[in-house]
């Protein structure tokens, strides 16, 4: 079983050594990471824990899902694994050759229209 958890819905006064300390009351915490904005450098509100034990995972989940932090309801469970081509590029290709009228000089764009 997974010891990773996922704690969603954050409020942006959550720390990384506040997260620890809020997750270690549970069992020894590995790691404990907000995951952060890196053009604002401000929190992205979710963060994940890294438990050393399945057990202390379970027990955190159970106990600390739905809790009110300052006023938000967090979301805490197992991390599930990213999958494959997420993200802003994934795995898609682009090319400007398989769409219609695209370039210059076609359709009276960039000259060639012939005046």
């Amino acid at each position: 079983m997974s010891t990773k958890i996922y704690v969603g819905n954050l409020p942006y006064s959550v720390t990384d050594a506040s997260l620890k300390s809020n997750f270690a009351e549970f069992g020894s915490v590995t790691s404990a990471k907000v995951m952060m904005d890196r053009e604002s450098g401000r929190s992205k509100g979710f963060a994940f824990v890294e438990m050393a034990s399945a057990d202390a995972s379970q027990a955190a989940i159970a106990a600390l899902n739905g809790m009110s932090v300052d006023g938000r309801s967090i979301v805490v469970n197992l991390a599930k694994p990213r999958e494959e081509g997420r993200g802003s590029s994934g795995n898609r290709e682009f090319r400007a050759s398989s769409r219609p009228n695209v370039g210059y000089g076609n359709d009276g764009y960039g000259g060639g229209s012939g005046y």
